[in-house]
């Protein structure tokens, strides 16, 4: 991912009034490892239920503001997370909402997926298997995963840009 600044985020989001987007805390963006991220997600400690996600589509970032829904999963059961693919205990995976941009999402219409509640999907799919002679090599695993995140990535967002 190229990296961003606060006035490039700010300026990204497709789906907040100009008050949300004043009120949004940024991430310690000098701590990010841009070369390691597919998108940059963070939650909002002041509003637990509130996260942001960015990602460039083509030259230009795209931003959502998204809604963690406030009853979670069972504990004791295994969920997957939609954009990364990986299985994890249910109480790290939640169901977001994004309002749609434009006229339909101030109609009240939002599009939902169940992501990793911390949305660090692109550290998640970094952690991987051993070597083994039966397995892909981990550069391959990798490449498969880095890409198919950012293609999900990419379609959650054109769902709520109504592209999809």
């Amino acid at each position: 991912m190229k990296e961003l600044t606060e006035s490039e985020i700010r300026a990204s989001f497709v789906n907040a009034t100009k008050g949300e987007i004043d009120r949004m805390p940024m991430p310690g963006l000098h701590e990010v490892i841009w070369e390691s991220r597919e998108y940059l997600g963070w939650r909002d400690p002041g509003a637990p239920l509130r996260g942001y996600l960015v990602h460039w589509v083509d030259d230009r970032p795209v931003g959502v503001v998204l809604r963690a829904s406030e009853v979670g999963l069972r504990s004791g059961i295994t969920a997957m997370c939609t954009l990364c693919r990986t299985t994890q205990p249910g109480d790290q995976v939640t169901m977001f909402s994004a309002p749609k941009a434009g006229e339909s999402g101030r109609n009240g219409n939002s599009v939902g997926t169940y992501i990793c509640d911390d949305l660090a999907c692109s550290i998640i799919i970094r952690i991987l298997p051993a070597p083994h002679p039966m397995q892909p090599s981990p550069d391959e695993v990798l490449a498969k995963r880095t890409a198919g995140l950012a293609e999900r990535v990419h379609s959650f967002t054109d769902a709520v840009l109504d592209r999809a």
